[in-house]
């Protein structure tokens, strides 16, 4: 009890007391200057009658859809190449992990600048191909996918070294008796890999949700904070934020977090059944 006594102690006043203070604060009206006064239920019934919380919502799910797929294919197919034994993959291996260590604030500030509209390397790109330029973080909808694509390309390296670890760990001698009985490339990694992966592959689908759900930095980072243009990137981290530090409502925004978390606590609920659906037929 004595040695696991710190790390219980840290665990009670890092964790159990922000989360217990944080369902009390979503129970009260505060703005951190005057007494807080208890509202019951009255936060939750403002959150869900206020329709900036649905813009935020379809934003974030439509965000969270758009981050995704591209997420969990982009890295697989970056892991089958990375599994590999060719001479130099170690250097492939060390650029294909190289966004997992930059600052999240400094890359979208160095993404900012290539979505630039009129001088932006990737607008330089399109034009180079023949299409037209596009206003990547002036068109609302063309933010959202920008913010896609930023999310994506940062979360493909975490997501590639949990699936590349799975894939290391297959016995060679599978893949060696499928060669020989004439299964191909594709077969094998259809009928093998994926199969074998399925709980690094549900681990890595749960994570991309709640990345994309809670996405914040990158947001502020790219939109100065306020989710434009108009509504486009309001998704409910900067929802969060903005009635927390800029309208001081904090109890509004305790609410606003817990209803953040029961979503995200169904979604991987549904997410772990479905998985385990999934192992039990195979």
């Amino acid at each position: 009890m004595l040695f696991v006594a710190p790390n219980l102690g840290s665990v009670a006043v890092f964790l159990l007391f922000p989360l217990g203070f944080s369902l009390y604060l979503s129970f009260h009206s505060w703005d951190l200057f005057r007494p807080m006064r208890f509202t019951g239920l009255g936060n939750y019934r403002q959150l869900f009658g206020d329709p900036l919380f649905y813009v935020a919502l379809r934003n974030t799910a439509e965000f969270t859809a758009l981050t995704l797929g591209p997420t969990v294919v982009i890295s697989l197919l970056v892991a089958a190449a990375l599994n590999r034994a060719l001479p130099g993959i170690g250097l492939f291996r060390t650029l294909a992990f190289l966004p997992l260590v930059a600052s999240t604030v400094a890359m979208a500030v160095v993404w900012r600048f290539l979505f630039a509209t009129d001088e932006g390397a990737v607008n330089l790109l399109l034009r180079l191909v023949g299409l037209e330029p596009v206003a990547w973080l002036s068109d609302p909808g063309a933010a959202l996918a920008a913010l896609s694509i930023v999310t994506v390309w940062r979360s493909v390296p975490f997501a590639t070294v949990v699936l590349l670890a799975a894939m290391q760990g297959i016995p060679g001698n599978l893949y060696e008796a499928a060669r020989i009985d004439g299964a191909g490339a594709w077969r094998r990694f259809r009928s093998i890999t994926v199969p074998l992966i399925r709980g690094a592959l549900s681990f890595v689908l749960v994570i991309t949700v709640i990345n994309a759900v809670q996405a914040f930095d990158q947001v502020y980072a790219l939109t100065d904070g306020n989710g434009g243009p108009e509504t486009g990137t309001y998704v409910l981290g900067i929802m969060l934020f903005q009635n927390a530090f800029g309208f001081y409502e904090i109890g509004y925004a305790a609410a606003l977090a817990w209803v953040m978390f029961a979503l995200l606590l169904g979604l991987t609920l549904v997410q772990l059944w479905l998985s385990r659906r999934g192992e039990e037929q195979l």
